[in-house]
Order: structure tokens, then C-alpha cells, then sequence
């Protein structure tokens, strides 16, 4: 292993050397990769001049291979690479565990991670599942299809040829690897044909439908686990598509069934496996930039070409001319709803019950806000109320709140107590108080209480489930020398803008995440000419 790493550590050093300017004396390439993926960044140290940055293209397969090759020897999740070079040739590496990443934007700081096998569970994995039967019709489907053919083909004064048609054979050994059934309307799109074809050729607006093998690829990749997402996601999975209860409110789904893709990470999905109010084989978007969850198109794959054969009809699209003529759609196949969003410097009187989320602005004026009119809105899920305080939390408790970040003036923790909705707790408070209210909040998961002022911070060892806990490095101090950690916690979060590197190593050492002895490596580069 020590070779290959030497040789791995070679091959970044020969790059730095040969791209280094004239009066080098030195140079430093530092490399992390632990939870949010590489980051690699370094200076050239000049004689007489300031320091220039390394330009690291041409490095990063070499870092990936070295950060693999001691990370599996070491057993560590993350490890950080530090390559110091000598205009000699000369080169040493030092590779340590990275136990800390640093966050920036609304929340820095630095997380450390204490269970890398714990996975945050999804409200949408315990909804309650739909008993409706399929809105899809596999003969209107095909009609519909086959006269939306017919008038593209008008439009584009060809035919487009598309690829045979599937067995019925090899539909149910998809289905097999799959492990669920498909809906029966797209089953009849396949007899027709095998997908779209030509990649250039977006049969769904400007999504190509894949060929059936490649569906089921697709979603097998889809299915391996994934990083939660520590910094963000204790409020990222609360919208729900419209309308509310439609579809499960979640990131990712093994009864969700993509289709149709651009190949950007982004996909039209059968949702085989529907909330309550949903219908199966309703026809979703979810991907790479939705970033609050899935998005509800239509109730089945019969009504999304129905949509698109009545945008041809209204004449919504475009002709592009390029190698390959395409219709491109100037409206999505989505008719728009109601937004469950409300982003407002107040909350208003009249509130429509749809709403799911409110958020607050960063104009938002002063003065205690009064949350009585949220009574009415008995879908809301993520409340979001920190640019303005407010006294009194009573109203949020009969509502399905399961994010709330607030700033709390006076009043107290008690209507909170015993809430079963709320997942997620972000507190500011202008007075001392009492957490102990939150030790009955059954599904209590993440906490950040690093801008409220605390009475009793030793509390926290009570809490049953906490899994994420954010504080400042003074309540993380007194915390750690008074009382004791939550034991099921999985996640912390140091939340100090300005604290260094070392400063977060050593808190992380106290969470019981010791950076351990580092992996040296040095040699000597034979540059030409000696």
C-alpha cells in the first residue's frame, strides 16, 4: 500500500512542480475529502513576491487514488492530504483522519459525524399509503400516444422512427428486477416501442424516455444508499407536492420509477407507491434540483400525454433545427397549483389551508408576531420564524409542524411538549430557559440551540432519539464538562463562524473522534537535468 500511495503522492508532485512559476521556493497542496466530497486548494510560496494559488487540474484522480488507498488502511471515513514540494524535488505527505468538515452560508461552523450508519428516517416512509385504484387507462394511453405521434409528425414533416417494441416476456422480467409492477398504461407504451430512441429525441418535452434495460439500471443505481446531508436536511423533506398528501415527502423512494430523463440528474418518475390522497402510477419529477422533495405532474402517464398532445394543440412549442429537428415545449407538462410555499414579512389573516411552509424574510420589521392565523393551515410542516419573535408558541401545537425555527421572547417550551410531529428544532430565545419540556418530543431528532440561552444544557442527556445537536463552542465547552452527551447522537455541529481548524479538531477529539497517528510518505522527484 505504501508504494502505490508513494506513487500516487508522485504523480501530484511532478504536476505541481512542472506547473510551478519562476522563484518558487515551496509549495503546499492540501486535500479533504470526508462528508460534502474534495476539496483541494494551495499556494506556491514565492521569493519576493506574494503567494500564487495551485491550479489543481490534472491532480484529482491521484488524490482520490491516495485519499482511498489510506483511507482503507486506516479505516477512516474522511482523510485530509497534505503535499509539501521543494523546487529539489523533494515531496512529503502527510495524510490524517478528517474528523471535521467546515459548513458555511447561513449555518458555519464545523461538523463532525459519530454514526456514519445511521440514515435519517423520512416522514414519507411512514404516510400513510393510498387505497385508490390507478387513474391510468392502457388503451386511451396508447390512442392518446399514437395521435400525439401523428401530429408531431405534422409538425416535424417526418415520421420519427423509434426503436421495436418490448416483449410482454421481458416487461415482466423487468418487473421481476424491479420488484414491483409497472403501471399498466406505460407497460402498453413499451409494446409500442422501446423508449425514444435517438438521445436527441425528447419525446417528453425535453426528457428522452429510456429504452426498458436502461429503466431498470437506473433505478437499481437509485436505490443505493446516500450521505443525508447533515448540514441541511432537517428541514429539506417537509414540502409535499400539490396537492397536499399526494406524494410521499421524501428524497428518494424504491416504489418511485423513473422513465424519462435529459441525463442531468433529473427525472420524470411512476410513483408506484403513493401518499394517501395520490393516485398509483401518477407521474412525478424528482432529481438532482428538487431540492424540497419530489413534484406532483399528473395522476398517470395517460393524462401526461394527453398534457403534452394539448400543448401541440395550443400550439406551445417551438421548432429547434439542428442535426436533429426536435419540438421543444415552452410550458412544462405540469399545470401549475397553488404554491405550498409562503415566503412573507408577516403572517397574514386570511392564510390558504394549502400552505406547508412559511417563512419569514430578511426584511421582515420588528415586533413580536402573533401566530394565531396559522391555525387555519392545517398542512403546514416547516415554519420558519426567526427574523421575527414572537411570546407564545401555543398555536403550533395542534398543527403537523415538523420543522420550526424560531426566536423565542419570554414565554417557555411547554406547548411543545409532547408534540408528534416536530423533527426539528432551530431556537433563539432573548431570555434564560428551560429545555426540559423537550424531552417528551417522541420524534425529536435534530436540535440547534447554539443562539438560545440555556439554563441547563446537561438536560440534553435526556433526550431519548436526538440524533443531531448544534451548539456554540462556549455551550459545547459546558456541556462537555458538566454533563454528558445524548447517547443515540449521530451528528454535532460546532457553530462558530470564526473558530480554526485545530480548535474543531480538538472539540471532535472531546466528541470521542480522536484524529489518530497520521500517514507519512516522502521521496524525491528526478527532475531533469540531475
Amino acid at each position: 500500500m505504501a508504494e502505490l500511495v508513494e506513487q500516487g503522492v508522485a504523480r501530484v508532485a511532478e504536476r505541481i512542480t512542472a506547473s510551478a512559476p519562476q522563484g518558487w521556493t515551496a509549495a503546499v497542496l492540501v486535500s479533504t475529502g470526508g462528508l460534502f466530497g474534495s476539496g483541494v486548494s494551495g499556494q506556491y510560496t514565492i521569493a519576493g513576491a506574494k503567494p500564487r494559488p495551485i491550479n489543481p487540474f490534472g491532480t484529482f484522480q491521484a488524490l482520490d487514488d491516495v485519499s482511498a488507498a489510506v483511507g482503507a488502511a486506516r479505516g477512516w471515513e474522511g482523510t485530509r492530504l497534505e503535499i509539501r514540494c521543494q523546487p529539489s524535488g523533494e515531496f512529503t505527505l502527510v495524510a490524517s483522519r478528517d474528523t471535521v468538515s467546515r459548513l458555511r452560508g447561513s449555518r458555519p461552523g464545523f461538523l463532525t459525524v459519530l454514526d456514519y450508519d445511521y440514515r435519517l428516517s423520512q416522514p414519507g416512509f411512514v404516510q400513510e399509503e393510498s387505497t385508490a385504484a390507478p387513474a391510468g387507462d392502457p388503451d386511451l394511453a396508447v390512442a392518446r400516444f399514437r395521435a400525439y405521434l401523428e401530429r408531431r409528425a405534422e409538425i416535424l414533416g417526418h415520421v420519427e422512427r423509434l426503436p421495436p417494441p418490448v416483449t410482454t416476456a421481458a416487461l415482466d422480467e423487468a418487473e421481476r428486477r424491479l420488484g414491483r409492477p409497472l403501471p399498466a398504461d406505460l407497460r402498453a407504451l413499451y409494446l409500442i416501442a422501446d423508449g425514444s430512441g435517438d438521445e436527441a429525441l425528447g419525446l417528453f418535452g425535453n426528457l428522452c424516455w429510456m429504452p426498458l434495460a436502461r429503466l431498470v439500471t437506473i433505478n437499481a443505481d437509485l436505490r443505493e444508499p446516500v450521505w443525508p446531508g447533515w448540514e441541511n436536511s432537517w428541514d429539506s423533506v417537509v414540502l409535499d407536492a400539490y396537492p397536499p398528501d399526494t406524494v410521499r415527502r421524501c428524497h428518494e423512494h424504491p416504489g418511485w420509477l423513473p422513465f424519462a430523463t435529459a441525463d442531468d440528474g433529473n427525472y420524470l418518475a411512476v410513483d408506484m407507491s403513493p401518499a394517501h390522497a395520490g393516485r398509483p402510477g401518477q407521474v412525478i419529477q424528482i432529481g438532482r434540483d428538487y431540492y424540497d422533495g419530489p413534484l406532483y405532474v399528473c395522476d398517470s402517464i395517460t393524462s401526461l400525454v394527453a398534457r403534452y398532445l394539448e400543448l401541440l394543440e395550443q400550439d406551445a412549442y417551438e421548432v429547434e433545427e439542428d442535426d436533429v429537428d426536435y419540438i421543444d415545449f415552452v410550458e412544462g407538462p405540469r399545470e401549475p397549483g397553488p404554491d405550498p410555499e409562503l415566503r412573507t414579512d408577516g403572517i397574514p389573516h386570511d392564510i390558504p389551508p394549502s400552505i406547508q411552509a412559511v417563512l419569514i424574510q430578511f426584511n421582515a420589521p420588528t415586533g413580536l408576531m402573533d401566530l394565531t392565523p396559522l391555525a387555519a393551515a392545517h398542512h403546514l410542516r416547516r415554519l420558519e420564524l426567526k427574523r421575527r419573535a414572537i411570546a407564545d408558541l401555543a398555536p403550533i401545537r395542534a398543527l403537523p409542524v415538523e420543522s420550526l425555527g424560531v426566536t423565542l421572547h419570554g414565554g417557555d417550551l411547554a406547548p411543545l411538549e409532547r408534540h408528534r410531529h416536530l423533527a426539528s428544532l432551530d431556537l433563539a430565545t432573548t431570555i434564560p430557559i428551560d429545555i426540559t419540556p423537550l424531552r417528551t418530543v417522541p420524534n425529536l431528532r435534530g436540535l440547534d440551540l447554539s443562539r438560545a440561552n440555556v439554563r441547563d444544557l446537561t438536560a440534553l442527556a435526556e433526550f431519548p432519539d436526538l440524533r443531531y445537536l448544534a451548539l456554540s463552542g462556549s455551550q459545547w465547552a459546558v456541556l462537555l464538562d458538566q454533563g454528558e452527551l445524548p447517547s443515540t447522537l449521530a451528528a454535532a455541529r460546532l457553530a462558530e463562524a470564526e473558530v480554526s481548524r485545530d480548535e474543531a479538531l480538538s472539540w471532535a477529539e472531546r466528541l470521542g473522534l480522536a484524529a489518530g497517528e497520521p500517514f507519512c510518505v516522502t521521496g524525491t522527484l528526478a527532475l531533469d537535468g540531475k
